[in-house]
């Protein structure tokens, strides 16, 4: 051939790595259109190992070859490019294509020509995104190993920044919304992302909690009571199983002597880090695939990203607590209205349940509708504000009455409707807006068709329906069919006719909720 490779007659033999994994290689793409230059430099190159691993060697024989390869693996760690193959510029498109329309940043190119007056390298490097130009008669095997081992460690490099990266934008995006369950998860996936990456490591991490974390686990240390929180790699797809399920017996003796003795567990390529605050115990981090000696810097790393990682789920759990302590109050003051007007029972959490099944119907986002779930017991918290003769009069209210009766729809949008909170804000809108009617006839307002907030709307057709199924002092319990008719009668008069017809295909799952919660043995649903 015409541009042979140039070895020097002695070559002196490289410092021997570790020995090379078997299942893990750097892949290496040669471009060229001589199929002894293949042969050669896979030959150059047939001992070398970086980091444990071999190279997996990839052939394209022209331009169009090496475009529709690169598209194939994206992970080529090297490409070794000719620039005179199918035309005198056919390598530098490859080049091109690469980084323009493929995008890939992370392959390092490496120009080989034999004919450097046809690409001088000065233009070359200017115009042209590559990381090194090499003529073929330079390349003897040592410089071609130098060369190949140089930009491996560039690669690898930038894989760590980029991998960092991808770790810390995780970070920012979950930092915004870090205390709810989703953004949690999201969180301790990028800051493992981030940890794997500092130390080096694979992909192959994840976090382990108690069911007891949140409580007061004591001096257990039972592996069965911890569940998989968050992970990667293999155990990406593990959330929520129990780790003795997940884990091999080894790795499980390692969790245990981590747990047992409430440290940092080192094992020859992985670590089981017990994760602890000043508060409660019972996480473990585990992180596999380490590079080889973890240093004292990277083992205090560690330790403080344990320690952090617990705080962190403490904080959640104490977020979640709060919210669950403002749920149960609202249930129990709206409860307590209840009671007062002779209508005990569960009335108030079904509305909330039935609430909830309908804003999904309605096509309303999992926020909203969780959001009209929890604020919809606040519904007749106006009732506060009636007297109790008029309350609990056990036969139908006379028109002075009834315009009394009326006021509770602004008496509790009045309580509620300076609330800061989100909830609060929520009920005071379903207080004000729940008996309005579709055609415009109802109060407070008069409001009419979709004027009416879509939360009251809903609540509407919810308090009503629970209400006739279940005896009130004025009235007996309805069988469904009667309820089902008044209902769709009331189709664009009282109610808004598409939540109608998502009710009338929802009455199962409703009687389910109504049977769930019943308002006692005496006074079942008929």
């Amino acid at each position: 051939m015409s541009d042979d490779f140039l070895f020097a007659d002695e070559i002196p033999e490289p410092e021997q790595p570790e020995q090379a994994s078997s299942h893990a290689r750097w892949k290496v793409l040669i471009v060229d259109d001589e199929a002894e230059v293949h042969a050669v430099t896979k030959l150059a190159l047939s001992d070398f190992s970086f980091q444990g691993k071999n190279l997996e060697f990839i052939s394209a024989f022209s331009g169009a070859e090496a475009k529709a390869l690169m598209q194939q693996h994206p992970d080529t760690a090297i490409m070794l490019l000719d620039v005179v193959m199918e035309t005198d510029d056919a390598g530098l498109q490859v080049a091109r294509y690469i980084r323009e329309e493929l995008c890939n940043t992370h392959v390092r190119i490496i120009l080989r020509t034999g004919q450097p007056g046809q690409a001088p390298e000065r233009q070359v490097i200017v115009n042209y995104d590559i990381n090194d130009y090499k003529s073929k008669t330079e390349l003897t095997a040592q410089k071609l190993f130098t060369v190949v081992m140089s930009s491996l460690r560039s690669y690898r490099d930038i894989l760590a920044i980029d991998h960092s990266r991808q770790g810390l934008e995780k970070i920012i995006n979950a930092s915004a919304n870090l205390f709810s369950a989703h953004s949690m998860e999201q969180f301790i996936d990028g800051v493992l992302q981030q940890l794997t990456s500092i130390l080096g490591c694979n992909d192959d991490a994840l976090l382990v909690t108690s069911s007891l974390v949140a409580g007061n686990p004591g001096e257990d240390t039972n592996p069965e009571h911890l569940i998989v929180f968050a992970g990667m790699g293999e155990f990406e797809k593990k959330e929520g199983e129990p780790v003795t399920k997940v884990l091999d017996q080894p790795l499980l003796d390692a969790f245990y002597a981590a747990l047992k003795t409430r440290s940092i567990v080192y094992k020859e390529n992985y670590l089981v880090a017990y994760c602890t605050s000043k508060f409660t115990h019972g996480s473990l981090l585990y992180v596999s695939g380490l590079p080889g000696q973890i240093t004292d810097s990277q083992k205090k790393l560690i330790e403080l990203f344990s320690q952090n990682v617990q705080i962190a789920y403490e904080n959640v759990q104490l977020q979640h607590e709060i919210e669950d302590t403002q749920r149960e109050i609202v249930y129990r003051l709206s409860e307590a209205v209840e009671h007062r007007s002779i209508e005990t029972g569960n009335h108030v959490k079904r509305v909330a349940f039935i609430c909830y099944d309908l804003a999904k119907a309605y096509g309303l986002p999992e926020e909203e509708a969780e959001k009209l779930m929890f604020a919809s017991p606040l519904h007749d918290v106006g009732k506060v504000g009636i007297p109790d003769g008029i309350l609990n009069k056990p036969m139908r209210l006379d028109a002075r009455e009834w315009e009394v009766m009326k006021t509770h729809a602004t008496i509790g949008y009045d309580i509620l409707k300076n609330s800061k909170r989100a909830i609060i804000q929520a009920g005071a809108v379903i207080a004000r807006d729940h008996h309005e009617k579709w055609d415009g006839s109802g109060y407070p307002d008069g409001k009419k068709g979709e004027d009416i907030h879509i939360y009251g709307r809903i609540a509407a057709i919810a308090d009503v329906y629970d209400a006739l199924r279940h005896r009130r002092c004025y009235k007996s319990a309805w069988p469904l069919e009667k309820v089902v008719a008044l209902i769709e009668s009331e189709s664009g008069k009282q109610f808004d006719p598409k939540l109608v017809a998502l009710f009338k295909t929802r009455v199962e799952k409703l009687e389910a909720i109504l049977k769930k919660y019943p308002d006692s043995e005496e006074d079942d649903i008929r």
